[in-house]
């Protein structure tokens, strides 16, 4: 998903553009999770980006975007960038043995 949102729109309460744009990014987020996984790997990881335009973009965790609208919402940006792509990924190993016992 790569998409520019506008934030300030005459005659619309921007709270409500703000939470509009939050539903779209929960509801790409949800209908990626539910696809299917290519062999060997674990879980759906997601590469994202947010930015005032495309080119001024800083890379967030998904979690984190839903704070970064709040954020542009009170800077009064005209219009935001998010960029969304999900990728596969596995979860890392990690030994837990303790030696000697």
């Amino acid at each position: 998903m790569k998409k520019i949102f506008n934030i300030q729109e005459e005659n619309k309460n921007s709270e409500r553009l703000v939470e509009a744009i939050k539903h779209d990014i929960r509801k790409y987020i949800k209908r990626e999770r539910s696809k299917a996984l290519p062999k060997d790997f674990g879980f759906w990881d997601f590469e994202c980006r947010f930015g005032q335009t495309s080119q001024s973009v800083v890379s967030v965790h998904s979690a984190q975007l839903s704070a970064e609208l709040d954020k542009a919402l009170s800077e009064k940006w005209d219009a935001c960038y998010v960029e969304i792509i999900a990728k596969p990924a596995q979860k890392p190993q990690t030994t837990s043995k303790v030696e000697g016992k």
